[in-house]
This record gives structure tokens, sequence and C-alpha cells, in this order.
């Protein structure tokens, strides 16, 4: 699925040594690149690090900005708390990750591969990361089988309309 086919404008933050987990880098570029907020609606994607500055940055943009974050998805974001008013996803190469990472917030939902790839596999090749999806609360919600591709593109798919 192409980012045309949803509607998307990607924006892609600059992955200088401090970029990938400062909050107030991203939201700078942001800033550079949106010149109307409000009108704006933003998902953020991030892996690992970046899901530090992904979370910040869309905090500040939703918070004190007024723009609108549909979204923020943290693929292999280990030890970072996701909590906000606006939807958050995780994924998670391997239920370690997954449950560990859940103890600073579970998400709306969420999906862990089974059985567990490595870190950068899971963002090199979510096709090939099968796993589970889960729904709401990671202890009492409903999963069921998928891919980390699939388990995105529906995210995506949900986000941008």
């Amino acid at each position: 699925m192409s980012p045309q086919a949803l509607n998307l404008q990607v924006l892609v933050s600059p992955h200088h040594h401090l970029w990938a987990f400062s909050p107030f880098l991203t939201l700078q570029f942001l800033q550079q690149q949106i010149k109307q907020p409000r009108q704006a609606n933003l998902v953020f994607l991030a892996f690992s690090a970046g899901a530090v500055a992904a979370m910040g940055a869309a905090q500040a943009w939703h918070y004190h900005r007024g723009g609108t974050v549909r979204a923020v998805i943290a693929v292999d974001g280990w030890g970072v708390p996701l909590a906000a008013d606006f939807p958050v996803y995780r994924l998670s190469h391997d239920y370690f990750t997954h449950w560990s990472s859940a103890l600073l917030g579970t998400g709306s939902s969420s999906f862990y591969a089974d059985p567990p790839v490595s870190h950068y596999q899971l963002w090199r090749s979510p096709t090939q990361a099968t796993g589970w999806q889960i729904e709401q609360n990671w202890r009492s919600g409903q999963k069921r089988p998928s891919t980390a591709a699939a388990f995105l593109a529906g995210l995506l798919q949900l986000h941008s309309t």
C-alpha cells in the first residue's frame, strides 16, 4: 500500500545523531515543514529511540501547537511511555519487549512478533514478522494472528481517512 493510495503526505525527519531521540528537534522540523498546524493531521511512525522523539513531539504538537495527532506508532520503542489523549500503538520484536514495555503504557492496540525476530528485522522486513495483534488491554485483550506489515497497514489506513 503506497502513501498515495492512503492520501498521505510523508515527511521524513532528518536522522543525524541527535535527531533520532530529540523531541525538540523533531518538533522544530515539523514547524519548518508545516506552516498551519491546526490544518495538519499527523501520524507519527517511529523506530527504536525515534519513538522518544515522536512521542515528545506529538505531545507538544497536540497540546501546545494546537495540531491534530491522529496516532503515534512506536516500532520497538522499548522503555518509551505511551500515554496521551490520542491513539498510540506499540509493535515489539518479541514477547518480553512487548510485556516489559506495556508497563509504561500499552496503547490502543499492539503487536508482538512470535516467534521473535531481531530488532532490525521488525523494521526492515515487517511482512516476515509474524505474531499477535492485541486489541486494547494486552492482558485481557483479544489476540489474533497477524504480521507486523498487516498491523501497520491497518493502522495507516484507519488514521489516514
